[in-house]
């Protein structure tokens, strides 16, 4: 019951983080179609959960509860892969073919990217 408690609370702050984190990337480029913070939101949370693996898998800096609170609650409540993807079909079907495939190579090359970063940054520490 104490993980479920820890992912639970983890997994709201990731939520209430990526609803204004998205919220704010997007109002920057008001009237552009296309998702500017889910892009923003998936790669800063690619590079979260690369760092947190790259921390804990080089050092063992944290405790198990930890790493799941962070790992599989604040970072999975925060990344946002599920609205990417109905994001992209929404541009595909609206006939913007181009702009949904731009977002599919987009978050999928940045966030793989940001996540070899993130655990190199985190190997380095």
């Amino acid at each position: 019951m104490r993980e479920i408690l820890l992912v639970g609370v983890g997994g709201f702050l990731g939520s209430v983080c990526r609803y204004l984190a998205s919220g704010w990337v997007q109002r920057l480029a008001p009237g552009v179609l296309f998702p500017w913070g889910t892009l923003a939101v998936n790669v800063a949370g690619c590079l979260g959960i690369g760092l947190a693996a790259g921390v804990v898998g080089a050092r063992q800096w944290a405790a198990p509860e930890v790493r799941l609170a962070v790992t599989v609650g604040l970072l999975g409540g925060f990344t946002t892969f599920s609205t990417f993807g109905a994001e992209t079909l929404g541009l595909a079907r609206e006939g913007e073919a181009w702009r949904a495939a731009a977002n599919v190579v987009a978050q999928v090359v940045l966030g793989l990217a940001a996540v070899w970063l993130g655990d190199r940054l985190g190997r380095a520490l």
